[in-house]
């Protein structure tokens, strides 16, 4: 099979795979372009996506995008090529965060077959079940975040506590931040007139025992969003680290958090993203404090469990966001 005879249908349908990525209020920063003659995606940065307030240096955008260029890996395997993958490939452009080479398949790939389970992967913001998962379910786990080059850690009670005060700590703050709060009602307003943005039927609800501290994307100007239940009294929280904090590190870091969450997916677990610590440096260091374990960089703080499929959001279509050479 030639790498350049690409069929308009496939190629859209790999890019359509991408787009199937979460990223942070569901801003989908990216933009592809396939070059032919070479038979590479191109994945570039949408920094006009980009939130200024929440995500100052773009380290929540990398990761986004880091996320696309794992389902398009998995949508390249699965059509018959190898994925040949280079981050930040140019220095002088630094729009141009990777690049995939559709390379003739050697006959071996280290990726799993996550086509069809990356279609139903969506996050979901409701409490979930006292049932645990089994031990074996979490090494998996770590074993895809390691493939990618991260490391899943699961703290124990008392860490676990810990992050999820950091958590709530930085809720509060984006709470009383104006411009931040202000952020977040615009991408949930996007969703009702474009493809961009977090829908009303997403938002999930809160926990009126303000255990888990889940974001309210500035609900809290509307009290009638806001929904409360109790959520599980011992959630089950991991917290993907790197061993570094570059921006090729953020990008390896959203390759491994989307791999965490198809196989997740993949064994109907459930997954929330609890990225509001991450936002304030002071708070993002306190979860990377050496008494807890975690000596690397955090790049994402998880809500696993049992529950229910949260709703779609809504994505850009392939022809929103590919360009062709």
């Amino acid at each position: 099979m030639s790498t350049t005879a690409v069929d308009v249908p496939v190629l859209e349908r790999m890019i359509a795979a991408a787009s199937a990525a979460p990223s942070v209020h569901n801003t989908q920063p990216w933009h592809f372009r396939f070059v032919p003659d070479t038979g590479t995606l191109e994945v570039r940065a949408a920094p006009e996506r980009g939130l200024r307030h929440i995500d100052p240096a773009g380290r929540a955008l990398h990761v986004s995008v880091g996320c696309a260029v794992l389902n398009l890996r998995v949508a390249v395997v699965h059509h018959g090529w190898e994925p040949v993958t280079r981050l930040l490939p140019l220095p002088g452009r630094p729009d141009l965060l990777a690049t995939v080479r559709l390379a003739r398949a050697a006959g071996g790939t280290s990726l799993p077959d996550l086509y069809e389970v990356l279609w139903h992967r969506h996050s979901s913001r409701f409490p979930f079940s006292r049932q645990p998962l089994p031990p074996s379910l979490l090494a998996e786990f770590g074993d895809a975040a390691h493939a990618e080059g991260a490391l899943l850690w699961f703290p124990e009670p008392p860490e676990t506590a810990r992050v999820l005060q950091a958590t709530r700590e930085a809720e509060h703050r984006n709470t009383a931040d104006a411009d931040r709060a202000a952020e977040s009602r615009r991408w949930v307003r996007a969703a009702e007139h474009s493809r961009l943005g977090v829908p009303a039927a997403a938002l999930g609800v809160q926990d009126f025992r303000d255990h888990v501290p889940t974001r309210d994307f500035g609900a809290h100007r509307h009290p009638a969003v806001l929904e409360a239940r109790p959520y599980e009294a011992r959630p089950l929280i991991a917290v993907l680290c790197t061993p570094h904090d570059r921006r090729a590190d953020w990008l390896r870091a959203g390759q491994a958090l989307e791999r965490v969450l198809l196989t997740a997916t993949a064994h109907g677990v459930r997954a929330s993203l609890l990225h509001q610590a991450l936002e304030w440096p002071d708070l993002r260091r306190h979860l990377r404090s050496p008494a807890g374990g975690l000596r690397g960089h955090p790049q994402m703080v998880l809500r696993l469990g049992y529950g229910p499929q949260g709703p779609a959001s809504p994505r850009r279509t392939a022809h929103d966001v590919l360009t062709r050479a």
